[in-house]
């Protein structure tokens, strides 16, 4: 309710489940400012009269990384995100990294503890990955490289902070001089 107050643009996808659970919601309040991305020509739902995003992807139709295409594209359409996690899907997890990939934020509502993370970061990433269950996590490690994913995160960020030290320095030098 508080993106409709503030009267933001929304990205939604095209799954069963959550997104059409999203979109029956927005539909019901009559929510404008939707577009709804679809891999492919046809959305599999779509519930509202709102524009669609059609996402060519060169992947197998009904593939994992067919539809793979389509949250790529809604990550870097998406000035944030806002997801609901049941803390076993790689496909949402991974739309997570996406947005922080793209240095990009997200609130991530965890179903199963019934609460709101946010996550800015690898050291907030790793926290939100805590409500996973072995079995999931092994799942996610399977699916989408859960691990490399967020070494290569951690090892992004460390270098940032380390640059951002280097330039910090090398400013109070010039002013010293």
């Amino acid at each position: 309710m508080n993106i409709v107050r503030q009267d933001f643009e929304i990205v939604v996808g095209d799954a069963d489940g959550v997104d059409t659970l999203i979109q029956q919601f927005l539909q019901d309040l009559k929510y404008p400012r939707v577009t709804l991305f679809c891999t492919g020509n046809a959305p599999r739902n779509k519930l509202g009269n709102w524009p669609v995003q059609p996402v060519a992807s060169r992947h197998a139709p009904g593939s994992r990384a067919y539809f793979t295409a389509k949250d790529l594209a809604m990550a870097e359409a998406a000035d944030s995100g806002l997801m609901i996690w049941d803390a076993r899907s790689s496909g949402t997890l991974s739309n997570v990294i996406e947005l922080l990939d793209r240095k990009k934020y997200c609130w991530t509502f965890v179903d199963t503890q019934q609460v709101f993370h946010a996550v800015k970061g690898a050291a907030a990433l790793e926290a939100l990955i805590g409500y996973m269950t072995p079995s999931a996590r092994r799942q996610a490690e399977a699916r989408i490289g859960l691990g490399k994913k967020m070494a290569a995160l951690s090892s992004r960020e460390q270098q940032m902070s380390l640059l951002r030290e280097d330039v910090h320095t090398a400013q109070s030098s010039y002013a010293s001089a």
